[in-house]
């Protein structure tokens, strides 16, 4: 396999539900508006590949060893050192655990986090497919947890740190987190 089979593989594997190669496509979709935004959209670019490239939601380093293909792939590939560098680090950066630390990477979290902001349809849909891919954990437990991710993000000052994303998701994002904390019951 090349390696587009090989992501494409990755993506398509049998326990993802949201996490895909529709994830993919809508994160793509969403980039195209925004890649103006970004300082090296190429490097964004690439870590959208990789950003879910491994995934196991059972797993705690998905994001660590995404990160360590792309850098292998870009490595053979023979790209600069620094870009290689660039691409990890925003790739790491979609633990979502921190603030970003540039615009490439408040570009890409974005871009990551626009599922948020999705009309009401296609919202609800990503949240039966993150509970398909948590579908081993009880449901009081994920209630719980689901309740407390989603309520991190409307606690926030702002959910989407760029303009772009804020002016055009950010009053539906809130609509939606507000929805499903109340479907949730939490």
């Amino acid at each position: 396999h090349g390696l587009y089979e090989e992501l494409c593989l990755r993506y398509g594997e049998v326990h993802r539900a949201y996490h895909t190669l529709q994830h993919l496509k809508e994160c793509f979709e969403q980039f195209d508006g925004a890649r103006h935004v970004a300082v090296h959209p190429f490097e964004v670019e690439l870590a959208l590949w990789f950003h879910d490239a491994v995934y196991d939601p059972r797993a705690t380093d998905c994001e660590e060893q995404s990160a360590v293909w792309a850098m292998e792939c870009l490595l053979r590939a023979g790209a600069a050192v620094k870009q290689i560098e660039r691409v990890s680090e925003l790739i790491l950066a979609t633990k979502h655990s921190g603030s970003a630390v540039s615009i490439d990477c408040s570009v890409l979290l974005d871009t990551d986090l626009s599922i948020l902001g999705a009309p009401r349809p296609r919202f609800v849909e990503y949240e039966s497919q993150v509970r398909r891919e948590y579908a081993w954990v009880p449901e009081e437990a994920f209630r719980k947890t689901r309740g407390a991710i989603l309520a991190h993000f409307l606690q926030r000052p702002r959910i989407y740190t760029t303009e772009h994303f804020s002016n055009c998701l950010e009053s539906q994002a809130r609509s939606n987190l507000r929805y499903s904390l109340e479907r949730l019951g939490v």
